[in-house]
């Protein structure tokens, strides 16, 4: 069998965090058991060492969307209602960098989480890594290394159409994801994938009893797709569009999670970007244990998870960034709803209204701004029974605006807020 040598190749596996700790639930108060599904905010490497003594063996599917080798620095969008076919107009903030002095320095940061995602999966379970053509195939070696050749499911090929510079070569417009499992005995549901044949097939079967040499397919039930697939990317325009670089569409994961994970099935992303897989896991109804190391990414999911009603809970190695409202700024209360003045809607991605106990903040309400909506979200919430009423306001720039002791309960909100029905899309 092939391998690949570069520097560092033989370094010991990353020591587990110093400190995992719970500091955030959504959909869950105080006194009900924690929710099952995980958003971790650290480097993926100290987490799924620390993680091994609990999941070793457990994890039934893991999609990887590590960075591509593409020595670029990523930025993400937070501005609203710009218009997208005028970038250099766009407001924007740090994404992520995906810049290396080498390309061993590059294979000498996967390589070590490549062979811990494979100790995390299960004996049934699967690895979908998603790469372009800058690592695609230094990684297939490495996988073939690490999980034995003969363990290599399907490399798939992502099709996509997209503006493009280049002039000298062919566009460059597909993405591999090479496909590997733990074991001989696999999950793999293919008729939770099947797609309707193309209508001229179906035609040519009608039209002549000779069509595929005699043997007539089900045509009714449909086909298991080829290892090529084509989704549109999520454009300037589209609909899931969250402003974080990179984001995969949910249709993609949708495939892979039916395919290789069953309901109730635990699937890990650790390099969640923007949360499409704990969405799209969350909506399919499997677990989903989500991480990043960047807390930009860590935000867009929080935000996205507490938008679709997933509960969750939030767990860091690092304090939150967390600082005081603004003086003149803080939110008020006009039982039984809980408002933000609008010098705090104005910056706010979304806020929360919650219980705090200890470091553990229980989010109780909350309202997320639409994506790509100009509109900020929900002015007011209701009002939880629960006291000490806390609230926090996740800014565009990244910042948590949280009150340190409770909201005040002055001044009123204005009779028109206060009296009116809850806002469409808050929780």
């Amino acid at each position: 069998m092939a391998t690949l040598h570069f520097a560092h190749k033989d370094a010991p596996l990353p020591p587990p965090a110093e400190r995992l700790q719970i500091v955030g639930v959504a959909g869950a108060g105080p006194d009900d058991p924690l929710p099952p599904n995980r958003l971790l905010w650290g480097d993926n490497a100290a987490l799924m060492a620390v993680l091994l003594p609990s999941l070793e063996g457990q994890v039934d599917l893991v999609y990887a969307d590590p960075p591509f080798f593409t020595n670029r620095r990523y930025r993400r969008r937070v501005g609203r209602g710009e218009d997208s076919r005028q970038p250099a107009t766009w407001a924007l903030a740090p994404g992520y960098e995906d810049r290396w002095p080498s390309l061993d320095a590059y294979l000498a940061f996967l390589y070590p989480r490549l062979r811990l995602m494979h100790r995390l999966l299960a004996p049934h379970g699967t690895l979908y890594l998603h790469l372009d053509w800058h690592a695609a195939a230094y990684a297939r070696v490495l996988l073939d290394e690490i999980f034995g050749p003969r363990r290599l499911l399907n490399e798939i090929v992502w099709v996509y159409h997209g503006p493009s510079p280049i002039r000298r070569a062919f566009n460059r417009k597909h993405d591999t994801i090479l496909v590997y499992t733990k074991g001989e005995h696999y999950t793999f549901d293919a008729d939770a994938v099947r797609v309707p044949y193309n209508p001229n097939t179906v035609a040519t079967f009608r039209a002549s009893p000779k069509a595929g040499f005699g043997k007539v397919p089900d045509l009714q039930r449909g086909k298991v797709p080829e290892d090529w697939w084509y989704f549109p990317v999520v454009a300037r325009l589209h609909r899931e569009r969250t402003g974080f670089p990179t984001q995969k569409p949910e249709a993609l994961l949708e495939r892979i999670l039916r395919a290789s994970s069953r309901p109730g099935d635990l699937v890990a992303d650790f390099f969640c970007g923007s949360g499409t897989t704990a969405v799209v896991a969350a909506r399919l109804g499997r677990r989903f244990l989500a991480a990043d190391a960047t807390w930009q990414a860590i935000q867009t999911s929080y935000l996205r998870l507490l938008r679709a009603g997933a509960p969750f809970r939030l767990e860091t190695t690092t304090p939150l960034p967390v600082q005081p409202f603004p003086q003149g700024c803080a939110p008020h209360v006009h039982d039984p709803r809980v408002a933000l003045p609008s010098c705090a809607q104005e910056v706010a991605e979304g806020w929360e209204v919650g219980q705090p106990q200890g470091d553990v903040f229980y989010s109780l309400a909350g309202a997320v701004r639409a994506p790509r909506s100009p509109q900020p979200p929900a002015a007011s919430l209701p009002l939880p029974r629960q006291r000490p009423v806390h609230v926090r306001v996740f800014t565009t720039r990244g910042e948590i605006w949280t009150s340190a002791a409770g909201v005040p309960h002055n001044p009123p909100c204005p009779p028109d807020e206060s009296d009116s029905p809850p806002p469409a899309g808050s929780r």
